[in-house]
C-alpha cells in the first residue's frame, strides 16, 4: 500500500489549487515544496492581474482556462474573503499603425467570450486623461487579486480536507512502480523516499526537470522550458493617482508589454519587461541601470512619468514553453498513460495567465485522475 494516494509537486498557485480541489477525494494528499514556504517563486512575483481572456487563440487551453478560471477566481475571492478588485483595464494603441492589431485583439477576445468595448481616442481620454491613446479596448472584467491571499486560502482549504504540506522538500527522483510511484525527496535531514499512487507535477520553474525524472525527454516531448525574467519599477506616490485602472499597450509576440499595474494597496507599478535567461539562474534583483529604457516605454503610455519618478521594485521569473523567436505555445496539462506512466499528470509551461487559470486547471486535473 502506498504512503499516500496523491502527491502534488510544487506549492505555487497551480499546485495549491490542485491540492485544494483534490484533497477531499484523496485523503492524506501530500504537497512537496522545495522552498521554506509556499508560493515564493513565480506565483508571487507577477502583476497579480485577473486576466479576462482576450489574448489567446480560440480553443486554446490558455483561452478556455483563463475565461473559466476568472469566473471561479472571483467566486472564490467572494466566498473566502480574499482581497481583490475588479479594476477594469484598457488596452491602448499609442499610434495609428497599432489599430489593426487592436481590432484583431477585439475579435479574438470576443471570440473567447470576453466582454470588450472598442474606444475612440476621446473615450480613452475620458476614462484615463493621462494616457496617450489613439484608440483602445475596455475590458470591464479584468481585475487584481492578492496572490498571497489566494494561495494562503487554497492551502487552508487543502489542509482542512486533510492535505499535508512538506516544505524544504526537493524531489530528486521519480520512479514508476507496480501500483504507483516512488519519490526520492531531499530534505535538510537527508534523503528519504515515499510512495504515491498518483503524482501531479506542478513544479513551475522546474516542471520540465520533474517530468524528466519520470523518464520523459523534455525536448522530444516539447516540455523544455525557457526562463524569462521580468522586472517592475514603482512610481513615486505623488503620481500614483495618475491612473484609475490597469493600462496595457498593444501586445508584442513575446509578451503583453510593459503595462500599468495598480496594487490593492494603492501603489502604481509598471512592468514587466522580458529578458531571456538561458542559464536558468534564479535572480530577482532589479537593475536600476534599466531605468532610462524603462522610463521611455512607460512614457509611451503615460507621458507625465519621468525617469526620476521610477524606483526599482520586484522581479519575477516566468517559465515558458516559448523559446526566443518562437510563436504562441499553450499550457501543457497531460495525463501520461500514453507514455507508460499512468496516474502522472504533468502541468508544464503554466505561465501567464496561470494565476487566473489556476482553479480551472485544477478542475481539469481532477477530471484526469479518476478515483
Amino acid at each position: 500500500m502506498a504512503d499516500t494516494p496523491l502527491t502534488v509537486v510544487g506549492a505555487g498557485v497551480a499546485g495549491l489549487a490542485v491540492a485544494a480541489r483534490l484533497a477531499p477525494r484523496f485523503p492524506g494528499l501530500v504537497v512537496l515544496e522545495r522552498r521554506d514556504r509556499h508560493g515564493t517563486e513565480a506565483s508571487s512575483r507577477n502583476s497579480e492581474v485577473v486576466h479576462a481572456g482576450l489574448y489567446y487563440p480560440a480553443g486554446s487551453l490558455k483561452a478556455v482556462h483563463c475565461v473559466r478560471g476568472k469566473q471561479l477566481l472571483y467566486e472564490t475571492c467572494e466566498r473566502l474573503g480574499i482581497p481583490h478588485r475588479r479594476t477594469g483595464k484598457i488596452v491602448v494603441a499609442t499610434e495609428e499603425g497599432e489599430e489593426p492589431e487592436l481590432d484583431a485583439l477585439l475579435e479574438r477576445g470576443r471570440g473567447n467570450g470576453v466582454e470588450l468595448e472598442r474606444l475612440t481616442a476621446a473615450q480613452c481620454r475620458r476614462l484615463e486623461p493621462n494616457v496617450r491613446a489613439v484608440a483602445g479596448l475596455l475590458s470591464s472584467s479584468t481585475g487584481i487579486v492578492s496572490a498571497h491571499g489566494l494561495m494562503d486560502a487554497l492551502l487552508q482549504e487543502a489542509r482542512g480536507a486533510g492535505a499535508l504540506l512538506q516544505t524544504r522538500a526537493e524531489l530528486v527522483g521519480l520512479d514508476r512502480r507496480d501500483r504507483g510511484y516512488r519519490l526520492t525527496v531531499r530534505t535538510p535531514g537527508g534523503t528519504e523516499a515515499i510512495t504515491s499512487e498518483r503524482v501531479v507535477n506542478a513544479a513551475g520553474l522546474e516542471s520540465d526537470r520533474v517530468a524528466a525524472l519520470a523518464g520523459i525527454d523534455p525536448d522530444a516531448s516539447g516540455y523544455r522550458l525557457h526562463w524569462w525574467k521580468g522586472s517592475y519599477f514603482a512610481v513615486a506616490s505623488a503620481k500614483a493617482r495618475l491612473l484609475s485602472r490597469l493600462v496595457y499597450p498593444v501586445p508584442t509576440p513575446v509578451h503583453l508589454g510593459i503595462h500599468a499595474v495598480l496594487g490593492l494597496d494603492g501603489r502604481l507599478r509598471f512592468g514587466p519587461d522580458a529578458h531571456h535567461v538561458p542559464e536558468r539562474r534564479l535572480d530577482f534583483t532589479v537593475d536600476d541601470g534599466r531605468r532610462a529604457a524603462f522610463g521611455a516605454d512607460v512614457r509611451r503610455l503615460v507621458p507625465d512619468i519621468a525617469d526620476d519618478d521610477l524606483t526599482p521594485d520586484l522581479a519575477g521569473i516566468r517559465a515558458r514553453l516559448q523559446a526566443p523567436g518562437e510563436g504562441f505555445r499553450d499550457f501543457v496539462v497531460a495525463e501520461e498513460s500514453g507514455r507508460g506512466l499512468p496516474g502522472l499528470v504533468n502541468m508544464v509551461g503554466i505561465d501567464s495567465p496561470g494565476l487566473t487559470s489556476s482553479l480551472s486547471l485544477a478542475e481539469a486535473v481532477d477530471r484526469l485522475l479518476p478515483a
